[in-house]
């Protein structure tokens, strides 16, 4: 290899051009905006002001990433969060910019297979690393993609202009990337490189392709049109394999294909699979005994996709496929686990389907119970954070909660300032409580109860034990009454006023007395201008909900405004929308999942799902990496092909595909 050609060399080379990159993709940006549809011209608009600020921009990030690059560092190498407070939340907006930067490298990876194929060879090669990854290449488009978004950011647009901006940016990124990744490639063909380079492995499979299949969205060409590739569509495969003429060319050469045989030709596949890691092969492969002797009396195992037996091997698979290494201590543990109860399987002499039905139960449990462990330290700070973002919500109807308790309450001896008290100082101690401590915990439920109690104390008392009662839970009253206050810091002029008020009513109640002298008459509300009658008539249309409202808060944030309107553009109908819907509904803890977020593709666990499923805490294969989610977050990746549970790309598919695919070509 030349002594000048290098990772630091190649970076150089791309640092000189960044001037030129810069401005040619200013010109051809906006030859696309000119020549685009109408809804461009509104880009059109927001972008030119800007255009000088946006090429300064892009060349400074993307000078900076560069720079970083020619140093043998990861450019866009994200430090894993460190400690709760830098806990961050992925939110709508944020997943859009993801989708986006997605969007523009497919395109500019699509425009340039093989340059790219070739570049990543060689960056892998210097690492001395067997295959090509696309972290490996400090020349990857996820760099200009990264570039081009923080460029963008300039621009006046919302989030779905600027998403909409970087959708229409994305070709002419890739036009102008073309000479850029030409040169880079010569000088390679000019070290006599290339040949070397290009034989050197074949292009990994897309993420997007991989999404693609796990979906059903894509078919591979060498699959048989006419059966589908499931363990039933298998079986008759073979049974019309078995009985062809012999005189057919080729028959007479391929053995029959039993019953048992095709068991065991399924699992070689299975355990040939390269995406097991060996200790899961080998865990897999122990399981292969009590597989046989299962399918000498359950018939249904060869015909059943659905089969206990292959949704534990799934099971195992998907789990295993989100540790990097054989060696994690998480995945250790399980193992551990496993090898205990399949002992236990293995020494049956004739295994049961409820037996791996049971197996299978215990397995998720485990892998759950394993999970919340790994989101115990990120958990209590995101359901706090999901609290907090419902405290307005929260009060709003609390307010009226305790307006209609009022109102029930007419025999009840309250003034003005008692009422006011209740319905907004004492409404927002008990939501405090409620973000604090959970909108079911005690704490909140005893601050809630409390208003009833208290009312209960401004009734005169029916007879001489009545009274006796209440005054003995007059003191214990009045401190729980304290410490709310202390919750929310109130004025210490306010909460005497209102002690003083209590103690004078609850002094004449217990004497006795009535509350004509105490309580003047409350004064009539000032006349409203038209505006505010207007005001005041939609809020009262808007507050008559049950009295309970405030105790069911579940809301679907699915059909409120606030999700961006894309999500359900025209290309999808009632039930793409109930599909995402549905996908979300049944995640559940403990499954892996390959997802794009925060401009990078990342494997994580599902470890965390708040009360009300709009909240969801991802751990990485690195325990300190944490992803918190929010339900819009999730919708927009799932809609977009850039999140996918491991789990749907399941093992014993992929084996049942590689059959059949071999049985139509016995060559």
């Amino acid at each position: 290899m030349p002594q000048d050609l290098s990772q630091q060399s190649l970076v150089e080379d791309a640092l000189a051009l960044v001037p030129l990159l810069g401005r040619q993709l200013l010109d051809t940006l906006q030859d696309a905006l000119n020549a685009g549809p109408p809804q461009q011209h509104a880009l059109l608009a927001a972008w030119l002001p800007q255009r000088l600020r946006f090429a300064e921009r892009f060349q400074q990030v993307l000078t900076t990433l560069l720079q970083t690059a020619a140093t043998g560092q990861d450019p866009l190498r994200r430090q894993a969060p460190r400690g709760l407070e830098s806990l961050s939340l992925v939110d709508e907006q944020q997943a859009l910019q993801d989708v986006a930067i997605a969007h523009v490298i497919h395109v500019v990876e699509d425009q340039h297979p093989s340059e790219l194929h070739q570049l990543g060879n060689f960056f892998a090669a210097l690492r001395g690393t067997a295959r090509a990854r696309k972290d490996d290449n400090p020349l990857r488009p996820a760099l200009f993609a990264h570039s081009l978004q923080q460029a963008v950011q300039l621009v006046p647009l919302n989030a779905e202009g600027q998403y909409a901006l970087m959708r229409a940016a994305a070709q002419p990124l890739a036009q102008v990337l073309a000479p850029l990744y030409a040169g880079l490639c010569a000088r390679l063909r000019e070290a006599e490189l290339a040949p070397l380079i290009a034989n050197r492995g074949q292009p990994k499979q897309s993420d997007e392709l991989r999404l693609r299949r796990a979906s059903g969205a894509y078919m591979d060409p060498r699959a048989a049109p006419t059966e589908p590739a499931t363990l039933d569509g298998l079986a008759r495969r073979v049974d019309a394999y078995n009985t062809r003429p012999q005189g057919l060319s080729g028959a007479a050469a391929v053995p029959p294909v039993p019953g048992k045989d095709m068991l065991t030709r399924l699992y070689d596949q299975i355990l040939a699979d390269p995406r097991l890691l060996p200790p899961v092969k080998a865990l897999l492969a122990r399981l292969q005994v009590a597989v046989a002797r299962l399918a000498m009396s359950d018939l249904s195992l060869l015909r059943r996709q659905d089969h206990p037996t292959w949704l534990l091997l799934n099971k195992v698979s998907a789990h295993g496929a989100g540790f990097e290494r054989g060696d994690d201590p998480a995945l250790q543990d399980f193992l551990r686990f496993m090898d205990q109860r399949i002992e236990q399987l293995v020494s049956q002499p004739q295994p049961t389907a409820l037996l791996f039905q049971q197996l299978l139960a215990r397995t998720e449990d485990f892998i759950g119970n394993q999970a919340r462990q790994r989101s115990e330290r990120s958990s209590a700070q995101l359901a706090g954070l999901e609290r907090e973002q419902m405290r307005e919500p929260w009060l709003r109807v609390l307010h009226e909660q305790i307006q209609v308790q009022l109102a029930d309450a007419a025999d009840a001896q309250t003034t003005p300032l008692l009422r006011d008290f209740l319905q907004n100082d004492w409404a927002r101690a008990i939501v405090q409580a409620m973000v604090r401590y959970g909108r079911d915990a005690a704490e909140a439920h005893a601050c809630i109860d409390l208003v009833d109690e208290l009312l209960a104390s401004l009734r005169p008392p029916a007879d001489e034990a009545q009274r006796l009662q209440q005054r003995a839970a007059l003191p214990a009253l009045i401190q729980r009454l304290q410490q709310g206050c202390d919750s929310i810091a109130l004025a210490a002029p306010r909460r005497q006023a209102v002690l003083d008020e209590l103690m004078r009513l609850h002094g004449r109640l217990l004497l006795g007395q009535g509350l004509a002298a105490a309580a003047a008459p409350e004064p009539a509300p000032p006349p409203l201008d038209p505006e505010a009658q207007l005001q005041h008539l939609l809020s009262e249309r808007e507050s008559q909900l049950p009295a309970s409202r405030w105790a069911h808060t579940d809301v679907d944030r699915s059909r409120l405004p606030t999700v961006p309107v894309q999500l359900y553009n025209d290309d999808q109908g009632v039930d793409s929308r109930l599909a995402l819907r549905h996908w979300i509904e049944q995640l559940s803890i403990g499954g892996w999942y390959h997802m794009f977020v925060q401009s990078r593709w990342l494997t994580a666990q599902l470890a965390w799902i708040s009360e009300s499923r709009q909240f969801f805490l991802f751990v990485g294969q690195d325990p300190e990496e944490r992803h918190s989610l929010t339900r819009g977050a999730l919708q927009h990746l799932l809609s977009h092909g850039l999140l996918t549970l491991l789990e749907e790309e399941n093992l014993v598919q992929r084996a049942v595909e590689t059959l059949m695919q071999d049985l139509s070509d016995p060559s």
